[in-house]
């Protein structure tokens, strides 16, 4: 497991070279291959000769758009986040550097089919050459790209690194000191939860974590006019991903949403098929309880130094050492510290809990991941996207499907280890025993799925599977439990509803659907609310006084949000207060409930006064912030943007809009998750509904060919430049939730042109 780290062993041929003639003459000629036709929301419609001449062009007008996000992306997966941030970040950037090895990424380019590399080599050169005709920009790190880059990234989403339960901050406590520190945490693991990257409820409870997303397939039989349609609606942080449209002569015809930096369509449609992802809780990563030891080196004689060792098949092995370097910027300059880091043939050892030493087994990078991201682009239907899923390359996604032939379909995750069912691979497991080791990997026709449901319609919200299709959906015991650990969701009760009222469904009707605003978790806490108060009246008249009208005010609720709503106010300012106590809730016999369970739970069990007292501490803090209880949820709730930083900044002082959504905890389907800032009273939304998009899959148009129809809403705007007419342009319209037509064809494109030129002009 010889690895090559960062800074240290790079081949030469693949460091920064000075720019020559030549390579500045190859990307100009490469330019001229490439058309950028901007449209009037400033959406990059990239035309090219050849599909890699359509990655040139791509990349360029990302870093047209958002440079910044482009070059953050790949410090945070080349493991240097601290040479800008610091050294809080260092041991972010350890985890990154244990579990990505860029040597491999190297290896894997090397060793790339031609039109690969090709791919590769223009993603590198798209973006380099932004840099040489805009030398003003300042690279916060990364002043050359290397065409190895995208082999970094795991399946297209950048943040779905898996280590099952194990963080950054295990690896603080077990590596900071001269020798690896215990602490006392549980050991266990359950995958990812659907809202989390990482798997954990935060000790903060915040309301929702950026991650997650919804995912709806129409078959033919419920819709208007017999055509499949998708509904593509990702979670994320706002601004984390453009809307892109790339095309070139070679048969790629694509439109959907980019993560910056990827030269790919992550989530979007061709004129044939469409793919919508959703995070997986799906097992892909299993934690192993290491028995590690220290004894005398064998080529030590006299005991001098001491290795470390591990027991494994009833045999000593070596455990492997790598000394990790990293650099973190200083006050004054840059110092570095270097890892004594641990590895086993499992993984990485990642933390020392309860006296175990605990590795990591997991498919962080691989090749396949890549090569699935780009064919699947140009999958001419149902058959073409089955043969990209058998790459077996997307680690941490669910896919929902449809296509121009009518079909609709879910796969619930995709790379799945296969494992002895005897074990319970939800917590870490002996790894001193062959008999836990993975014996390859699930074939797809065995994992999770449903294909054209006979009530006609899917849905995936980051929930169970077993939801998907109502009562059409696939049964738990028929499966692994590792293979779909997930739990259900109030989002998923919300759709699972809304998709079972419709029909005739039109693009318009899809959109009302996905913009549902049912909070399907306050018809379980609000009832207990209002219980506990009407059966214990004999509290002080000043109390009664004080709650009377706000528990009328919710009793009498619909339970749909909305900007005017007051109701909404103070019940997700209530809903916040109970999140602690909810997620802390301890069902009997019952270790793995979901959210919903425990909801439901601690509503039925809970005392008066964990309901009634946080209802009071939140009319309290609203009459402390805005001099009444009484006050609209859109007042409140506010979008803006006003900065270009990453970091997004927030005044109550500046203009803004009011919106009536509310995070997707409480079963929103179009998520906006909102929260105050230092110096702001008002709440501020700072991820939810992202990339937003209705494709309907037309079989023939009247002149016998196929076209599709399509809308779509960004959220604020494409450009990250603060200038631009195009930073803000779709702000009111997301708050709304109105939509804009998609440009899919050039004679459509043509019709709203705003700029029409070469990358370099």
């Amino acid at each position: 497991m010889k690895k090559i780290f960062l800074f240290l062993l790079f081949p030469v041929h693949l460091l920064a070279q000075p720019l020559t003639k030549d390579g500045i003459s190859r990307w100009q000629q490469q330019a001229n291959h490439v058309s950028i036709i901007r449209d009037n929301w400033g959406i990059p419609h990239i035309y090219g000769k050849t599909d890699a001449d359509a990655v040139f062009g791509l990349m360029y007008a990302q870093c047209e758009d958002d440079f910044k996000r482009v070059e953050m992306n790949y410090i945070e997966k080349l493991g240097r986040m601290s040479e800008v941030k610091g050294e809080s970040s260092l041991y972010d950037d350890l985890l990154i550097r244990m579990i990505i090895d860029s040597s491999d990424a190297i290896r894997d380019f090397k060793k790339a089919p031609d039109w690969l590399k090709k791919l590769c080599n223009a993603f590198a050169d798209g973006i380099n050459y932004y840099l040489y005709k805009h030398p003003d920009v300042k690279p916060a790190l990364l002043t050359k790209f290397q065409p190895w880059y995208p082999l970094l990234w795991t399946d297209g989403s950048i943040g779905a690194i898996n280590t099952a339960d194990l963080t950054a901050a295990d690896l603080k406590d077990l590596y900071s000191g001269d020798e690896p520190v215990a602490t006392n945490n549980e050991v266990r693991h359950s995958g990812p939860d659907p809202e989390s990257s990482s798997g954990q409820a935060p000790e903060s409870f915040p309301e929702e974590n950026p991650t997650g997303s919804n995912g709806f397939a129409f078959s033919p039989k419920i819709t208007e006019r017999g055509n499949a349609i998708l509904y593509i609606n990702p979670h994320v942080t706002f601004y984390f991903r453009p809307e892109v449209h790339m095309v070139s002569e070679e048969g790629l015809n694509v439109y959907g949403a980019v993560t910056w930096g990827q030269f790919f369509i992550y989530q979007g449609f061709n004129e044939h098929c469409g793919w919508m992802h959703t995070s997986s809780a799906v097992d892909a990563a299993d934690t192993y309880i290491e028995k590690i030891s220290k004894k005398a080196r064998l080529n030590d004689p006299v005991g001098q130094g001491n290795g470390w060792v591990y027991e494994y098949d009833g045999k000593e092995k070596k455990v492997t050492e790598e000394k990790i370097t990293l650099k973190y910027k200083s006050e004054n300059n840059f110092e570095a510290k270097t890892i004594n880091a641990l590895f086993t043939h499992h993984g990485p050892v990642m933390a020392k809990k309860n006296g175990q030493w605990l590795s990591v087994k997991a498919d962080n990078r691989i090749m396949n991941g890549l090569i699935q991201c780009w064919q699947r682009t140009k999958a001419k239907g149902l058959e073409d996207f089955k043969k990209t899923l058998d790459l077996k390359g997307n680690i941490s996604n669910n896919t929902v499907y449809a296509d121009a032939e009518g079909n609709i379909a879910y796969w619930h995750g995709n790379r799945i280890p296969e494992r002895d069912i005897k074990y319970d691979w939800s917590k870490a497991v002996d790894g001193s025993i062959t008999s836990t080791e993975w014996k390859g990997y699930h074939d797809i026709s065995k994992t999770v799925q449903c294909i054209n449901p006979p009530n006609g319609w899917l849905q995936n919200c980051n929930s169970t599977p077993f939801t998907v299709a109502g009562v059409n959906s696939p049964k738990r015991e028929n499966y692994p439990a590792y293979m779909a650990p997930d739990g259900e969701n109030f989002r998923g009760i919300n759709a699972v509803r809304v998709l079972a009222e419709g029909n005739k469904y039109n693009i318009e009707k899809v959109i009302k659907a996905g913009y549902d605003t049912r909070l399907a978790a306050f018809e379980v806490l609000v009832p207990a609310l209002v219980n506990a108060f009407e059966k214990n009246i004999a509290y002080p008249d000043t109390l009664y006084a004080l709650l009377v009208g706000p528990v009328t005010l919710l009793k009498n609720w619909d339970y749909r949000c909305n900007e005017n709503s007051v109701a909404t106010t103070l019940a997700v300012e209530w809903g916040q207060k109970l999140l602690p106590n909810i997620f802390r809730t301890k069902i009997i016999d019952d270790d793995e409930a979901d959210l919903v369970d425990k909801a439901k739970y601690f509503a039925a069990n809970a005392n008066p006064e964990e309901l009634l007292i946080p209802l009071l501490a939140s009319i309290n803090e609203l009459e402390n912030k805005f001099g009444r209880w009484q006050m609209p949820w859109g007042r409140i709730n506010r979008f803006q943007r006003i900065s270009s930083d990453i970091d997004n900044k927030f005044d109550d002082s500046k203009p803004s809009y009011p919106v009536g959504f509310v995070s997707s905890t409480w079963g929103m389907l179009p998520s906006y998750t909102s929260k105050t800032f230092q110096g702001t009273i008002k709440r501020y939304g700072v991820n939810g509904n992202s990339f937003i998009c209705a494709v309907e899959f037309v079989r023939k148009d009247s002149l016998g060919g196929k076209r599709i129809k399509a809308k779509s809403l960004l959220a604020g705007g494409e450009s990250g430049d603060e200038s631009s007419p195009h930073f803000f342009d779709q702000g009111l319209m997301y708050s709304k939730g109105q939509f804009k037509d998609v440009l899919f064809y050039r004679e459509d494109v043509l019709k709203h042109v705003e700029r029409v030129y070469h990358p370099g002009e």
